[in-house]
């Protein structure tokens, strides 16, 4: 069984992994196209990605390689035989549901240990990549602003990309837009082994310079004009390098720590929400309660005359100020009650996302199990082998389980609902399914047979002839 089981496994893995970084490229294709990446470079950021996706990638391939086991054995009748030799389907799957579960601890272990770091490397990589300028990608007739301060035009471009035609060059650097300029029949362009400036090596042209009447003594003569054989133009190009970027940028994330510093985290988000609570629960009571009782007291102290006063008694003038001190007290308190709100509003989404980040460490290493005690009864039961129908029930299954995770995250995201049952809530929903199907596997039921459909059909069928021929009779 686990001969039978493993070679699919590991085809049905790196099938999974290699279709989920194709979503990766697709998502981040603005962000890798023409920054003139060496292919190592793309193949590392590859690595360290697909290390982020392979517990997700481990749980489809389980469910998948599960499916096509127990469906090639049911299709060629080896389950039927070994039935009849008194072994059951839990005995068949129990071998299958230790590796399983073993599969399950490794996914936990790798998501815990390896992937933060994973996730920091890629993230910081992307970083760099983000931040770095498009490459030197000059098309024919088309006027170029990728270097700072020049724009440029090549008229035409040799297969070697070096050699160039019918060439313009507009030097921006004064910032008084095209007043100076150069013109080449023909020339190269190539890239110093630093990489850090771009040379231009030009033939028979001109160069001209309108910027001179800006601050010349002589305005007789404001434009200046040369022809030239060859000449020499370098560009800086220093800023189209990748830059180094520090690991400890992208370390705070929540995803780029280990479940003990996530649960540390969490406490610590905890206590602070706590102390704000308990902060302006202080500054409510010195404004209000304090200040009413102390007044209160003293107000009691007062001959009887004083106590029955009102606002109407005083003069008008003071009347307002009064009124005046009130609501600057009232404002200033307000003010500082919605700051308070809105700085708790922002630990508690952080916490979420921290008890977001906890509960996905455990729940997709689990659903790797799981899926297992889907799998395995559905291909018993379906008893179709090959790739073709189990990867179509794995895709609708999986989606189903997908969204209902997504679904539940975004609950508790926003708060909808409390984080726990957002993140296992397809977890709930994956469990009595599981069992169903392994009970209806144990009792060889054919809920899903083709064949025990047709015949169901054909039932109806005949019935309904045999009613027709009676009324005809």
């Amino acid at each position: 069984m686990v001969k039978k089981f493993v070679s699919p496994f590991f085809l049905t893995f790196f099938l999974a992994l290699l279709i989920i970084d194709m979503q990766f490229l697709w998502k981040y294709v603005d962000d890798l196209v023409g920054k003139g990446l060496e292919w190592y470079l793309i193949l590392e950021l590859l690595f360290y990605v697909s290390a982020t996706f392979v517990s997700l990638a481990m749980a489809l391939a389980v469910l998948l390689s599960s499916l096509m086991t127990f469906g090639n054995l049911g299709e060629k009748y080896e389950i039927v035989a070994m039935k009849s030799a008194g072994i059951s389907i839990t005995s068949l799957m129990k071998p299958l549901a230790l590796i399983s579960l073993l599969l399950a601890l490794f996914s936990f272990w790798f998501s815990d240990n390896v992937v933060p770091a994973a996730y920091v490397k890629w993230r910081t990589m992307m970083y760099e990549i983000a931040e770095q300028k498009p490459t030197l990608s000059m098309d024919e007739g088309v006027f170029y602003d990728g270097i700072d301060g020049y724009i440029i035009r090549i008229g035409k471009k040799h297969r070697d990309n070096e050699n160039i035609e019918d060439v313009l060059i507009y030097d921006h650097s004064k910032f008084m837009g095209n007043i100076t300029g150069t013109y080449a029949k023909r020339g190269t362009m190539t890239i110093t082994p630093d990489k850090k400036f771009f040379v231009f090596t030009l033939y028979d042209g001109y160069l001209w310079d309108e910027s001179r009447n800006q601050n010349s003594r002589d305005a007789s003569y404001p434009y200046f004009f040369a022809r030239f054989k060859k000449q020499y133009l370098k560009m800086d190009i220093s800023s189209f390098e990748m830059q180094d970027v520090s690991d400890e940028f992208f370390k705070e994330s929540s995803k780029a720590s280990k479940i003990e510093k996530i649960n540390e985290d969490i406490m610590v988000k905890k206590s602070e929400i706590n102390d704000i609570s308990s902060d302006v629960f202080r500054k409510y009571e010195a404004a209000f309660y304090k200040d009413l009782k102390i007044r209160g007291e003293e107000w009691k102290k007062r001959p009887a005359e004083q106590q029955h006063f009102t606002m109407e008694k005083l003069a008008p003038s003071y009347r307002e100020q009064v009124y005046y001190r009130a609501l600057a007290k009232a404002d200033n308190l307000m003010g500082s009650l919605s700051q308070s709100h809105l700085i708790t509003e922002l630990k508690e989404r952080e916490l979420r996302e921290y008890q977001i980040e906890f509960h996905q460490r455990l729940a997709l290493p689990l659903a790797c199990f799981l899926f297992f005690f889907t799998g395995a009864p559905l291909g018993t039961i379906i008893r179709k082998g090959g790739i073709g129908i189990p990867l179509v029930i794995t895709v609708i299954f999986f989606a189903f389980y997908f969204v209902i995770s997504i679904f539940g995250e975004k609950m508790a995201k926003n708060g909808d609902t409390p984080v726990w049952v957002g993140m296992w809530l397809s977890t709930f929903i994956t469990v009595p399914i599981c069992i169903f199907l392994t009970y209806k596997a144990a009792v060889d039921s054919a809920m899903m047979s083709p064949d025990a459909y047709a015949n169901f059909f054909r039932k109806i069928k005949d019935f309904i002839h045999k009613k027709s021929r009676k009324k005809q009779s």
